[in-house]
C-alpha cells in the first residue's frame, strides 16, 4: 500500500518528532553499510566512539555505520542481535576480530585507529565501483506499543532474489553505559546495534528475530515485512537487501549489500568542524589493539 507520509534521506529526524503520523524514507538503496566490532571495555573504542558519529554525519546517507557489542561476557551491553551479526561476519573472516575493527560492505577488516584511512578508501573505492543497486523503502511510526518499522517498497534492480533476505537493523544511539563495568570511557555509547530480524525470500518467512517485540511478514519480505521494538529516546533503523548465511556458507556468497536505506531519529549535536585524522593520531599513540576472542591481558 502506497504511504502519503513525509519522505526522509540522508538526513536526521529531530526526537522532537513525534512519530504519531507515519514517516518513511526515499526509495534509496546506495547507502554503504559500515559495521564496526567494538566493546565497552577497550580504552581505543571508548576514545574513538564519539567521533564516529560526526563521520557518519559528514558522510550523509553515503553510508550507514553500525556497531557491534559482542557476547564476551565482559561486554556491558552483549545484545543478542549483536553477537548474530559478528558470527555473520565471523562466517569468513574468523571469531578472533580485534578491537575496534571496521568492515565496509563485509570485506577487507580494516583493525585499529591507524586504518581509519583504509576505511575511507575502501569506501571510496566501493562507491566507484558499485552499480546497479535494490531500491528500498520503509515507513516508521510510534504506537501506544512502541515503534513500528514496515516495508513500503522494493525495486530489485539485477539480483536473483533466492538465497537473499531482507534485514531489519536497529540501533540505539547514546545507549548509557551500566555501572558495575570496565568503562574507560564516555558514560554512553553511540549506534548500538540492539535487534535485529531477517526475513527470506527462499519462504517468505522470519526465521531470525532477536531483540524485537515482534516480527510479522504476511504477503511477501517485499511487500509488508514489519518489526516492532520498544521506544527508545533515539534510535535508527536500517533496512538490508543481504544474501543469507546459507548462501555464503554454501556458495562462498558476498557478506555485503546489494541495497541498504537508513532512517535516524537522533539529535544531531556533533559539531561542524572536527579532525578525526588528529583524534585518531592521539588515541593510537596511547593504546593499542585488544582481542575480543579471546581477550589479551
Amino acid at each position: 500500500m502506497a504511504s502519503c507520509s513525509p519522505l526522509v534521506q540522508g538526513e536526521v529526524i529531530d526526537p522532537s518528532n513525534t512519530l504519531l503520523n507515519p514517516i518513511a524514507t526515499e526509495s534509496m538503496g546506495r547507502s554503504l553499510l559500515v559495521e564496526e566490532v567494538t566493546t565497552t571495555w577497550c580504552p581505543t573504542c571508548a576514545q574513538i566512539d564519539p567521533y564516529l558519529k560526526a563521520v557518519a554525519d559528514s558522510h550523509g546517507s553515503r553510508i550507514a555505520m553500525v556497531a557491534y557489542h559482542p557476547s564476551d561476557g565482559e561486554d556491558a551491553f552483549q545484545p543478542p542481535a549483536a553477537q548474530h551479526r559478528i558470527n555473520r561476519l565471523g562466517l569468513l573472516h574468523g571469531d578472533a576480530i580485534p578491537s575496534p575493527t571496521f568492515f565496509v560492505e563485509g570485506k577487507n577488516p580494516r583493525s585499529g585507529t591507524e586504518a581509519w584511512s583504509d576505511v575511507q578508501r575502501d569506501i571510496l573505492d566501493l562507491e566507484l565501483t558499485r552499480q546497479d543497486t535494490t531500491l528500498l523503502q520503509f515507513e516508521v511510526h510510534r504506537t501506544d506499543e512502541g515503534i513500528t518499522a514496515r516495508v513500503l517498497s522494493f525495486t530489485n534492480m539485477s539480483v536473483e532474489l533466492e538465497n537473499t533476505q531482507l534485514t531489519f537493523l536497529v540501533l540505539e544511539h547514546q545507549k548509557t553505559v551500566p555501572d558495575g563495568f570496565v568503562n574507560p570511557g564516555e558514560l554512553t555509547r553511540d549506534r548500538v546495534v540492539v535487534a535485529t530480524a531477517e526475513c527470506d525470500f527462499n519462504t517468505s518467512t522470519i526465521p531470525t528475530q532477536l531483540g524485537l517485540m515482534g516480527a510479522d511478514v504476511d504477503q511477501g519480505c517485499n511487500i509488508d515485512f514489519e518489526i516492532s521494538f520498544e521506544d527508545m529516546n533515539e534510535f535508527s533503523i536500517l533496512l538490508i537487501h543481504e544474501n543469507t548465511e546459507d548462501a555464503i556458507v554454501n556458495s562462498e556468497a558476498s557478506l555485503g549489500t546489494y541495497g541498504a536505506v537508513e532512517f535516524a531519529y537522533r539529535s544531531r549535536d556533533a559539531p561542524e568542524s572536527w579532525s578525526l585524522a588528529n583524534v585518531l593520531l592521539m588515541v593510537a599513540a596511547g593504546a593499542g589493539l585488544v582481542a575480543i576472542w579471546p581477550r589479551k591481558n
